[in-house]
């Protein structure tokens, strides 16, 4: 499977000379805790939730610091190309828990450790289903007890 099938898109991008309080607004807006930092098109950076308290306000920056300020410049990548075994050795070797996912340059979203075990836990559920046929020697959905203990 690749990195493109298991990804995040559109990431949530900022740019460096946006103010802390702006980045801030866009995690609240769109429910992340990184962005993606972006400029002409460049992925310059990321900056996590983490990075806005500790290095930002814990730093004894104020609301209208810039990104720049606080963000990782050297950021591991992934190719939306690659298998998602590059991206668990990624992980794996570097500890980070996001990796922005470039095609040619451009950036195309993020993949995070979230994404991975959504990924495991999907592909567990689907095993599942057999396993409990053979097991329970039920065939998998509702059973007919089920439908007749809601309609009652």
């Amino acid at each position: 499977m690749k990195v493109s099938e298991v990804m995040t898109a559109p990431p949530v991008c900022v740019a460096p000379q946006d103010s802390l309080a702006e980045a801030t607004r866009a995690m609240t807006r769109s429910a992340v805790g990184s962005l993606l930092v972006v400029e002409d098109g460049a992925l310059r950076g990321i900056v996590t939730d983490r990075d806005l308290a500790v290095r930002g306000l814990g730093g004894g920056l104020d609301g209208q610091a810039r990104v720049r300020a606080v963000m990782t410049a050297d950021v591991f990548t992934v190719d939306a190309e690659d298998d998602l075994q590059v991206a668990y050795r990624k992980f794996r070797h570097t500890g980070v828990r996001r990796l922005p996912v470039l095609r040619g340059g451009e950036v195309l979203g993020v993949l995070t450790i979230d994404d991975l075990f959504l990924d495991v836990l999907q592909r567990l559920a689907d095993l599942l289903g057999p396993v409990a046929w053979s097991v329970l020697q039920e065939p998998p959905g509702p059973s007919p007890a089920d439908g007749a203990l809601q309609g009652a």
